[in-house]
């Protein structure tokens, strides 16, 4: 079975202000960003922009964490990325 690897979000939910609606379509760009790296290694913009939006998505993450654990769980689990890291 091949997994789609970019994540669609429903009509009803669609939200663009919401968190999980960043974090899903950040999520989307990096996966492409990813899949182009992988064809053009020495696209060094490219990587640029890879570890901005990585950043980006890792402090809206770590914002849901502190407050909503539940929501945090649940969009990491929908997602398939692992937690962040706890310091």
């Amino acid at each position: 079975m091949v997994k789609n690897p970019f994540i669609s979000v429903s009509s009803q939910e669609e939200n663009r202000g919401s968190v999980e609606f960043q974090v899903i379509s950040f999520t989307n760009k990096i996966r492409k960003l990813t899949s182009h790296l992988e064809l053009h290694r020495k696209d060094y913009l490219s990587q640029r922009g890879l570890r901005k939006i990585l950043g980006k998505r890792q402090r809206l993450l770590s914002y849901l964490s502190k407050k909503n654990g539940i929501r945090y769980k649940e969009l990491i689990n929908q997602l398939d990325i692992r937690e962040t890291k706890k310091r």
